[in-house]
């Protein structure tokens, strides 16, 4: 979802991680959230939604793996599941710019 950043009069990327608990899988998954938001050109907000604490929401967005990091504001919605370490692959596949090639 994109939304109005008021500071800097961006547009600013909501994004959501669905995450199952302290799973090693949900902790690289956290690590790699902190590495797009720091490597992304634009503003982006990275909403972490613990399938665990929050299952009707994981159901009604019908995530049926984790970690998945999804694009709800799209139809369909815009998703990748498993690995997202690939910062620059990440930021390409939602349409960000990455820090270190815009110029």
């Amino acid at each position: 979802m994109r939304t109005s950043d008021r500071t800097q009069g961006k547009p600013l990327l909501v994004l959501r991680l669905y995450i199952a608990g302290d799973a090693s899988a949900a902790r690289r998954a956290l690590d790699a959230r902190k590495r797009i938001i720091e490597a992304a050109a634009e503003p982006i907000n990275i909403e972490i939604i613990d399938i665990l604490e929050r299952p009707a929401e994981a159901e009604a967005a019908g995530i049926l793996a984790t970690p998945t990091l999804s694009d709800e504001t799209v139809t369909p919605p815009r998703r990748l599941i498993g690995d997202i370490s690939n910062t620059a692959h990440v930021l390409e596949y939602f349409g960000c710019s990455n820090k270190d090639t815009t110029a």
